[in-house]
């Protein structure tokens, strides 16, 4: 037999063919192990920071090839970890099927890789045998972590260069910048010398504000909402306000605020709005059934630029209680029409029209508002209200049936400093309305006013628990309890007041089985909600309620009270609720239990 040997070019496709082969060979899962005398912490980091722990947990089939550029790259990401633990003579070895993976050549890769083994000999500890920083703004807050024989932490270097510009910029020297650094390893004493040296650059104004990307609202209204003030100090806070009451509209899917790269004449700093307009009108429609309250529907239609200048239209419809148990059929049809940066940039107008029927289970109101106001958004947790409006209303209760006509002047205030609105953990929220009102026709002077109190407070990490409090006060000052209007008067029970109870079960008895609202109220609930390793949580709540028939509680009223637990699952839009309640006092506690089910905690 003659054996011939293969040509030159023949030898080399067979050889690329195969080498392409291999590479498309998929890999299989590929073991990880993480070697070396690391404590809980640092190991635990140094495994979020590799690829190829990432890559063991992912069910993506990869090539040897993206495997072994893989290990390479992870070389540099472990290294920062362990520069940021302090560790700067640490040793990295990668191995892929024993295997160093710097040795291997991406062009030449193994034909399978079944396991990677990180080997990591820490070293030291380094420690700051220098720390400076200069110039600083008097009073900069330096992170704790530079000072001298603290651990040389990669991250606290970047943060006290950040905290450092950051002072800088708040006080307008909006070019600061790092101007030089010398950091020097000492790998026989175990320490780095720090000497970083920043730039303030000169304090600066604001310039003119532009508008890029704007097609329908018009330029002048733009920056009449953004309100940048322009001649005065550069704020970085004063940008971000900007940038807020722009997005606040919701007329734009994005605001960003640009600093010019080059400085202006007199240090002015121009500034450069760039936004994209979102589709201007929006419609929404929902539906919700309970077995005691009914079924509910409602739908919306907005135009978020009505007039070319970020204006709100809001038309609203809903219809509440068909076939419930709490009363007749409810509807709202209702219009607002709001102006933002009227009078000033954190200053919104409104118009507001609505027809409200309210068929509820002790009274019955049908009335038409109208009215107009101002709203002052004094930050992104605290807002005012005042207003005038005109209502005219037809209601019918224990007492009878009234017509009456009210001049109202509403005015109210809201904190919200909740870390979240549906689930909230921590911060507080209060809310307080007062609302004097001159009768024109069939009622009497008065004051009606509402305070709503809510505080949160969370213990433990994996497994947290939240103490959530809230208190509700109402109070109808002027209008003797025969004469004031059906739907001022107060009531408790139900989901919002008192569970456990059925709704509005708790008024001023009349004797005879008839029952109006009070001129006072107290509502208390309390809340223990308990959270697991995974979605699911728990709770126990308490509410208490008191309805009086006079202005301030003092007492002589009746008070009802009711327990419960539920459950929460937690989504991406907030925990799904599930309370049952059971009455504990009160007139109707023989009832046997109600349930509730919602979005979002009860509170």
């Amino acid at each position: 037999m003659i054996v011939k040997s293969m040509g030159p070019m023949r030898h080399r496709w067979i050889l690329a063919t195969v080498l392409a082969l291999c590479l498309a060979l998929p890999a299989k899962a590929i073991e990880v192990s993480l070697e070396g005398g690391l404590d809980e912490a640092l190991r635990s980091d140094l495994e979020g920071g590799s690829l190829l722990f990432e890559q063991a947990q992912s069910e993506t089939e990869v090539s040897p090839q993206e495997l072994v550029s893989t290990a390479q790259a992870d070389y540099k990401r472990l290294l920062a970890v362990l520069y940021d633990y302090g560790y700067y003579g640490a040793v990295i070895r990668i191995s892929l099927d024993g295997r160093e993976a710097a040795s291997i050549k991406s062009v030449a890769p193994p034909r399978s890789v079944s396991r990677a083994r990180i080997r990591i000999a820490p070293g030291s500890q380094f420690r700051f045998g220098k720390a400076e920083i200069a110039p600083l703004v008097p009073g900069t807050k330096v992170p704790e972590g530079f000072r001298l024989g603290e651990t040389a932490r990669l991250s606290v270097l970047r943060d006290v260069v950040a905290a450092g510009v950051g002072a800088w910029r708040d006080e307008g020297h909006a070019k600061a910048r790092l101007e030089s650094q010398k950091v020097t390893a000492r790998h026989a004493d175990k320490t780095i010398d720090a000497s970083l040296r920043l730039d303030p650059g000169p304090r600066l104004r604001f310039g003119n504000l532009n508008v890029t990307g704007n097609t329908a609202v018009r330029t002048e209204r733009i920056v009449e909402i953004a309100g940048l003030p322009a001649g005065t100090v550069y704020s970085p806070k004063e940008l971000e306000d900007a940038a807020a009451r722009l997005r606040r509209t919701g007329t734009f899917s994005s605001v960003a605020m640009i600093e010019a790269e080059e400085v202006g004449p007199g240090d002015a700093l121009g500034i450069t709005a760039r936004v994209v307009e979102d589709k201007p009108r929006r419609f929404g429609f929902g539906g919700e059934i309970s077995t005691i309250e009914g079924l509910s529907v409602s739908a919306f239609w907005i135009h978020r630029n009505l007039f070319g200048g970020a204006e709100r239209l809001r038309l609203e419809a809903e219809i509440d209680g068909i076939g419930g148990e709490t009363g007749g059929t409810d509807f709202l049809l209702g219009a607002r029409y709001q102006r933002p940066a009227t009078f000033n940039e954190d200053t919104e107008l409104y118009v507001l029209g609505e027809v409200e029927q309210l068929d509820e289970v002790n009274f019955f109101s049908r009335q038409a508002t109208i009215g107009t106001g101002i709203e002052r958004i004094a930050s992104d947790n605290r807002q005012y209200r005042a207003g005038i409006a005109l209502r005219r209303a037809n209601t019918r209760d224990a007492f009878g049936e009234n017509n009456y006509a009210l001049l109202m002047f509403p005015l109210g205030t809201t904190f919200d400093y909740r870390d979240k609105t549906l689930d909230a953990r921590r911060g507080y929220f209060a809310k307080a309305d007062v609302t004097p009102f001159a009768a024109i026709d069939g009622a009497d002077n008065g004051i009606l006013t509402s305070v709503d109190l809510r505080g949160y407070r969370t213990f433990g990490q994996e497994r947290p628990t939240t103490i959530a409090l809230r208190g509700q006060l109402g109070s109808l000052i002027g209008p003797a309890l025969s004469v004031a209007p059906a739907d001022f008067l107060f009531y408790s029970g139900g989901g919002d007041t008192v569970r456990g109870h059925d709704y509005q079960s708790l008024g001023v008895d009349l004797g005879g089985g008839q029952i109006v609202g009070g001129r006072s109220f107290i509502g208390l609930s309390a809340e223990i909600r308990m959270r697991t390793t995974g979605n699911l949580g728990y709770v126990g709540f308490f509410d208490a309620g008191y309805i009086g028939r006079e202005v301030f509680p003092d007492g002589s009223g009746e008070w009802q009270t009711g327990a419960g637990v539920g459950l929460r699952y937690d989504t991406p839009i907030g925990p799904i609720r599930l309370d049952v309640g059971v009455p504990t006092s009160g007139d109707d506690d023989n009832t046997s239990f109600q349930v509730y089910i919602g979005i979002g905690q009860a509170f």
